[in-house]
């Protein structure tokens, strides 16, 4: 079941892809834009923390449709009438969301970083700390849309629910980026421990959601 979801939602991501190329647009152009509205020196002293703010921004643009295109054309219902764990498929979607926004982003951070004109040494531990980081994202972002599936203004509920979670994510990703000792594996232990918890709960949400 996991590998059919994932080959299936990866097909989708490729014919269709705007909602993906538009949160790494909106990640482009808020590193690009947020400088030049601080001013030269300051966008430069926001350093590479500004980075991440516009990476955690940019990942809830997505966050809506992670689920609703699957609930909307009653394919959830199909898998979760599968005798598989539904879990499998919100791990499927998870890696899906993963591959089109997060890793792109991550190669695309060392750029704009060096835009921001940081040390080149850092630009290594920039790209890591979001290959290390942006999962967590994309998971407990999972987690927030399953349980906002199918109400008014989902996307709204979703950046509220999910926000107060991210501030931890956002705060050691920015402390990593800078080099910050034991961030990068403070950072790499949220993940996992998203990883662990997250898509349980998102499966059970879409049961839920499915059975009302």
């Amino acid at each position: 079941m996991f590998l059919a979801v994932l080959g299936r939602d990866l097909v989708l991501a490729g014919r269709q892809g705007g909602e993906s190329g538009l949160a790494l647009l909106f990640f482009v152009l808020g590193a690009v834009l947020f400088p030049l509205g601080l001013g030269p020196e300051r966008g430069m002293q926001a350093g590479l923390g500004l980075l991440w703010v516009v990476a955690l921004l940019a990942a809830l643009l997505s966050l809506e449709r992670l689920f609703r295109a699957d609930w909307e054309d009653g394919a959830l219902d199909l898998l979760a009438a599968r005798p598989e764990p539904l879990v499998a498929a919100v791990l499927a979607k998870c890696a899906v969301h993963w591959l089109a926004t997060g890793l792109p982003m991550a190669v695309i951070a060392p750029l704009l970083g060096s835009m921001l004109a940081a040390p080149s040494e850092r630009l290594g531990l920039l790209a890591l700390s979001f290959l290390v980081g942006t999962p967590a994202l994309t998971l407990i972002g999972a987690a927030g849309a399953a349980l906002t599936l199918g109400a008014r203004l989902g996307g709204v509920l979703t950046a509220i629910l999910v926000l107060p979670l991210y501030i931890p994510v956002l705060i050691f990703g920015a402390a990593a980026a800078e080099g910050r000792e034991g961030a990068l594996a403070l950072l790499a232990a949220m993940s996992l421990t998203a990883l662990a918890l997250a898509p349980a709960a998102a499966a059970a949400a879409l049961r839920h959601a499915v059975e009302q």
